[in-house]
């Protein structure tokens, strides 16, 4: 196949076709600021015919069986298989991440196909004991119907084939707006759908004003689930629009995850773990290990050992195999870690790795540290989606826990220790949807990922991640 990045379209009803109001935004190269596409506007037309081709669509695909769906999820996932390497250049085209990350994301994309293919067939429902002599009592799982999907431009294909995946899977059609500023990603998968025979109008594909976009679809009649992965300001909107209809909504939003790194841990481990969490995607993670809250009796060593670490990690071109880092997505991230190291800076934290921009041209930024950082600093409240670490001692496990929860964000958190007895007390006691003790690793497909708090409410994995998209229906049936 032609891996040549293309001009995006919208795909509705089956076919690929140009928005009806022009383009809305330039996607470039955020390696060298070259122009890659102009992404299409979708018009209210082009959003009801999607609209209308998901309804349609529902009435056939909710009839066919789990087995007949997941075969089509499987044939998908053996597609992205095929073509993950070829597929690669163009996220890290678009997106900045380094090839050896994009492809890894689009075979994670596959098992995510996968597994939602596998978790189809154990939706079951239950048959209880009746209170009447021939009288059935059951609870069907059924898909909900018609969802409207929004993801963001940091994974995107994993991000989007968690909600296609686990919607496909129940029997629910999707309309989903990825991010314009990575529309070849989404693109893929949705080519892999239709090569894999899913029928038309199942899934639809549009981009636009995401303003506008999302609010004619949430406010449409045919839409009867919501899902966004994205900034918590902009998931309160699109909760306040679908409370409007009374739909549900899983929302995975902002965080601002803790790490928290006891005496007793294993230095070294901890440092390179570290190195490995915050190189990943540049820092541009909503799972991102963020703020390290060090005991006092490892604190000097594990600062110096990761400021030294930062220094040595190779920033370039995700093209480029030598490259551990590529470029962040975009000049806002860039304009971002300026003003909030400058900031922490300023409030009395000690700068001990980066602070700067990597080469003089390209969104190529530094791996970060910041010492002392005191809670007053703007990084230490807004979540820095970058590669941005700040530092700051604790003494006591009630005191590093106290400062693990101090925001009201809830998405990951993490622990390095050596103590069986501490790793039950922060799996305990700290807030947050998951927790890695020892690992960053807290988004698995197997397993359900969502946060607390302003991190949204909601799960994806798992068989919650395919729950999301179905309701009970209570039957009795009395002879």
């Amino acid at each position: 196949m032609n891996t040549a990045y293309k001009k995006p379209l919208l795909f509705i009803a089956g076919e690929w076709r140009e928005g009806g109001e022009g383009t809305c935004i330039t996607v470039r190269n955020p390696a060298t600021g070259e122009v890659l596409a102009e992404v299409p506007r979708a018009s209210r037309q082009d959003l009801d015919d999607a609209l209308a081709a998901s309804a349609a669509a529902f009435e056939i695909w909710r009839r066919k069986s789990a087995i007949d769906r997941a075969a089509v999820l499987r044939r998908a996932a053996e597609l992205l298989r095929e073509r993950a390497a070829l597929l690669a250049p163009l996220m890290t085209l678009e997106q900045g991440k380094t090839l050896a990350e994009s492809e890894f994301e689009f075979l994670h994309a596959a098992e995510t196909f996968d597994w939602y293919a596998a978790e189809a067939l154990r939706a079951n429902g239950r048959v209880m004991p009746a209170r009447l002599p021939g009288a059935r009592q059951m609870v069907l799982m059924e898909p909900l119907g018609p969802v409207a999907a929004f993801t963001p431009w940091n994974f995107p294909a994993a991000l989007p084939a968690r909600k296609i995946g686990g919607a496909l899977a129940a029997g629910c059609t999707v309309v989903i707006k990825p991010s314009e500023e990575t529309p070849a990603s989404a693109i893929a998968l949705a080519q892999a759908l239709v090569d894999a025979g899913l029928p038309a109008g199942a899934l639809n594909v549009v981009f636009g004003v995401p303003a506008e976009v999302s609010t004619h679809l949430i406010r449409s009649n045919i839409i009867r689930k919501v899902t966004f992965t994205g900034s918590t300001p902009v998931g309160r909107q699109l909760a306040l629009l679908a409370a409007e209809g009374v739909k549900p909504c899983t929302l995975e939003l902002g965080g601002h995850a803790p790490v928290l790194v006891f005496d007793d841990a294993d230095l070294d481990k901890a440092i390179a773990t570290s190195i490995q969490g915050k190189t990943r995607n540049a820092g541009q993670v909503c799972t991102s290990p963020t703020r390290f809250i060090v005991q006092d009796g490892i604190y000097d060593a594990f600062v110096r050992g990761y400021a030294e670490a930062m220094d040595q990690v190779v920033i370039g071109p995700g093209l480029d195999p030598k490259s551990q880092m590529g470029a962040l997505a975009n000049e806002r991230r860039m304009d971002a870690m300026e003003e909030l190291v400058a900031d922490a800076v300023a409030q009395g934290g000690r700068l001990l790795a980066g602070g700067r921009r990597a080469q003089p041209k390209g969104n190529f930024w530094r791996l970060s540290l910041v010492a002392d950082v005191p809670d007053s600093a703007n990084a230490m409240r807004v979540e820095p989606f970058g590669p941005l670490v700040l530092a700051k001692r604790f003494s006591t496990l009630e005191d590093g826990l106290a400062e693990a929860n101090r925001l009201p964000y809830g998405l990951a958190a993490y622990a390095f220790t050596r103590s069986a007895a501490t790793a039950v007390a922060v799996g305990d006691e700290v807030q947050a949807g998951g927790i890695g003790i020892n690992t960053f690793a807290v988004s698995q497909i197997e397993a359900p990922f969502g946060g607390l708090k302003d991190s949204g409410y909601g799960k994806e994995g798992g068989h919650e991640g395919l729950e999301a998209y179905m309701h009970p229906k209570y039957v009795h049936h009395v002879t």
